[in-house]
């Protein structure tokens, strides 16, 4: 069994004007720096971590990095733990993204990709930590869809249900794999 924490990545500029970033490789908001610094290293002082995986995204690895900072675990960055690409949909109104997304199941964003990309991409990495990890503990820091993939590969939901069913944060969610 494999214990996986996962954390969304904190604040950034697009949360915080309501945008849908996708592959935008936006920075963190002030904010976001702020509740990072004040929150996450409190959070896993004491948690035994055998290595981080973030996306390659700046938003997520400056999180990982943060964690990182005071313990000697490796930090591994890793494309397939992106947000969903929403294509010519990047950077619109999140309310908008949000609703197309019971529709880009199976059909990609208009220049981007599908859910169901998404969830491919998510079930290989999750592979890999199978094939790597085993009896170890992970921190997986990414995006919506980065969960969406948690959920679907380890809890058994349904894809639609992933993507529509109502999400608010949370200081990180924990799986076991």
């Amino acid at each position: 069994m494999i214990t996986i924490y996962f954390e969304p990545h904190s604040t950034t500029t697009d949360n915080e004007a309501h945008l849908a970033s996708g592959w935008n490789d936006i920075d963190l908001s002030d904010e976001g720096v702020k509740l990072l610094k004040e929150q996450w290293p409190e959070r896993y002082k004491d948690r035994k971590i055998d290595a981080i995986f973030c996306s390659d995204m700046q938003r997520s690895y400056k999180c990982g990095a943060l964690i990182a900072k005071d313990k000697p675990v490796p930090i591994f960055i890793d494309t397939r733990l992106r947000e969903c690409n929403y294509g010519e949909m990047t950077q619109k109104d999140k309310k908008l993204v949000d609703a197309e997304k019971a529709k880009r199941i199976s059909i990609p964003f208009p220049g981007g990709e599908s859910y169901e990309q998404c969830m491919m991409r998510m079930g290989d990495f999750l592979a890999m930590l199978r094939s790597e990890y085993e009896g170890k503990t992970v921190v997986i820091i990414g995006h919506r869809a980065t969960q969406y993939g948690l959920e679907h590969h380890i809890k058994g939901k349904d894809i639609l249900t992933c993507v529509t069913e109502p999400w608010a944060y949370q200081p990180g969610w924990t799986y076991k794999l």
